[in-house]
């Protein structure tokens, strides 16, 4: 399947219009499941009995959490600058990075419960330790998104 196209349209009942795009694994996944059929064939050959799809038409109905779950956000440095607009958990001025609370080299995880978007300044002050012990108080509380 090497040169095959790599993501796959996904259109909804009818073919008329383009519902999202995923990565051509999750399309044959599709297929296989009877959830899908191929509507427009890349013309790359066959993945089993399948044929190598540039474009899938729905024939059942899904539904996908992954894009419509506001709640199913996943966790990443700008999903957590986002959460927090950009300001910083200690003073409030522009965030250009993030910290970890309870830093990794304590056994802090990046984990939404444990970052929080910082100022250079901040987080050069703080460095590896915990607010508390860099004299410093946190502002906000990090929550999941």
């Amino acid at each position: 399947m090497r040169g095959a196209m790599s993501t796959v349209a996904i259109l909804n009942m009818g073919g008329q219009e383009v519902l999202g795009i995923v990565p051509i694994h999750k399309a044959i996944t599709m297929i296989h499941r009877g959830v899908a059929r191929v509507h427009t064939p890349s013309g790359n050959g066959t993945f089993g009995p399948y044929l190598i799809p540039a474009a899938v038409e729905l024939i059942k109905y899904i539904f996908a959490k992954w894009k419509y779950d506001p709640g199913n956000k996943r966790y990443s440095k700008k999903a957590v600058m986002e959460r927090d607009f950009f300001l910083c958990g200690y003073c409030k001025g522009k965030a250009t990075t993030v910290d970890h609370i309870i830093p990794k080299c304590d056994g802090g995880g990046s984990s939404w419960l444990n970052v929080v978007a910082a100022c250079q300044r901040c987080n050069q002050k703080k460095g590896g330790r915990t607010p508390e012990s860099a004299g410093m108080k946190l502002k906000v509380v990090p929550h999941k998104p």
